[in-house]
């Protein structure tokens, strides 16, 4: 199996170069990929990314920010392996995880796996943050009838195919609520592993904000009212 770990990028000049330097450096199960998408960064990214010279890094830039849903879209679209996972750069996730979400895939029981964080002090900048997480969490748990513990988690691994079925046209945050939405409502339960965590706060580049999580009830409230037999992306 070939794992295509997806990292969207914006502004982190100041982490990108440690970012592809921990997910390069685990050992992991499979063959990988890095695919890397500069979603028009406006400052030393680019050039950062440009020094790259690991084979199993590819990066693709777009010329504006489109936001993350359409950068993941993009490297999904070059993604070359038979699986996926998302890794964002800002250092919030351990990539050492990955290998956790791989074993239930490669031992045969699970298909989709979310890596679940557990929130803390150390590991949480708000309360708010939190809050907002778990609201949106068991708004998707109330309307699919599910137990999900953690939507907006980053770590959602599956299998390429599959995601690009799923046809994701959030362009923004609003992408992990669209994916898990549309799983759901396909009676997908995602297999839920622990995972490390540890958010950054606003000074530090922080992005997401409470207008995210409005959108992400309204993309879930709608993914729950689809009409049966109606073609994502067809109006």
């Amino acid at each position: 199996m070939k794992l295509s770990i997806l990292m969207p990028v914006y502004n982190e000049e100041e982490r990108i170069a440690d970012a592809l330097k921990q997910a390069l450096a685990v050992d992991y199960p499979c063959e990988i990929e890095l695919v890397v998408v500069d979603d028009g960064s406006r400052d030393g990214t680019g050039e950062i990314l440009g020094r790259a010279d690991d084979t199993r890094v590819r990066v693709i830039t777009h010329p504006r920010n489109a936001g993350k849903g359409a950068a993941i879209r993009t490297a999904v679209d070059n993604a070359e392996g038979e699986y996926m996972v998302i890794l964002d750069a800002d250092l919030e996730y351990d990539p050492q995880d990955i290998t956790k979400l791989l074993e239930p895939v490669l031992d045969g029981r699970a298909t989709v796996v979310y890596g679940n964080r557990t929130f803390g002090s150390h590991s949480s900048y708000s309360f708010w943050y939190v809050m907002g997480n778990k609201a949106v969490t068991t708004a998707a748990n109330v309307l699919f009838n599910s137990y999900i513990g953690d939507l907006e988690t980053c770590f959602k691994l599956l299998p390429v195919g599959l995601y690009r079925s799923l046809d994701i046209r959030s362009r923004g945050f609003g992408m992990e609520a669209e994916v898990t939405g549309k799983l759901l409502r396909r009676r997908i339960r995602p297999y839920e592993v622990p995972i490390s965590y540890h958010a950054r706060g606003r000074d530090e580049g922080k992005k997401i904000t409470w207008k995210d999580g409005v959108e992400a009830l309204w993309i879930l409230g709608r993914e729950r009212t689809r009409r049966r037999g109606v073609i994502p992306g067809k109006r």
